[in-house]
């Protein structure tokens, strides 16, 4: 019998961590306590959970057009953070997310966000799949002193020009 940490857990569930521990706490998570007071999830919970759905919700509430439990994903490039702010108009819907002291705004359908139930303070996951990437440095603006060198006459440029 393998166990789990929460953290380890809740990411092959697809869930947070503070969502796990909030299961757990509820009483829908079974769960090992180590010696010092930390929980330990087993293979076979983890299998249960995942068979069974969301454990807030029991399945017979589930109805039959809503989709499963993600449970892996091939996207590599995810970032966790705070629902900041969603705007819905019309088929089209605006997401920001707060991660870490930056904001990663999507634009999603709107049908998306009803499907994800997102609102204010969610915690959710980007995921970014693309073809390409750009990459760019910021460097700090340097004055250019005026130009000192002696401009040529116009005499000066027609000789050369006629050279």
């Amino acid at each position: 019998m393998t166990l789990l940490t929460v953290r380890a857990a809740a990411q092959r569930l697809g869930v947070g961590y503070s969502t796990l521990k909030q299961w757990i706490y509820s009483g829908n998570v079974r769960t090992t306590t180590t010696a010092g007071g930390h929980h330990r999830i087993a293979d076979a919970e983890i299998e249960r959970l995942i068979a069974r759905g969301n454990p807030s919700s029991p399945a017979a509430k589930r109805t039959p057009g809503t989709t499963g439990l993600i449970v892996a994903l091939s996207g590599r490039n995810r970032l966790r953070g705070f629902v900041e702010e969603v705007r819905v108009d019309g088929l089209l819907a605006q997401v920001r997310l707060r991660i870490g002291d930056q904001i990663l705004t999507a634009v999603i359908t709107g049908d998306a966000v009803q499907e994800l139930k997102l609102k204010r303070g969610d915690e959710a996951l980007a995921i970014i799949k693309s073809t390409e990437v750009m990459i760019a440095r910021e460097v700090e603006q340097v004055r250019l002193k005026p130009d000192t060198t002696r401009r040529r006459s116009n005499t000066t440029r027609k000789r050369a020009s006629n050279r």
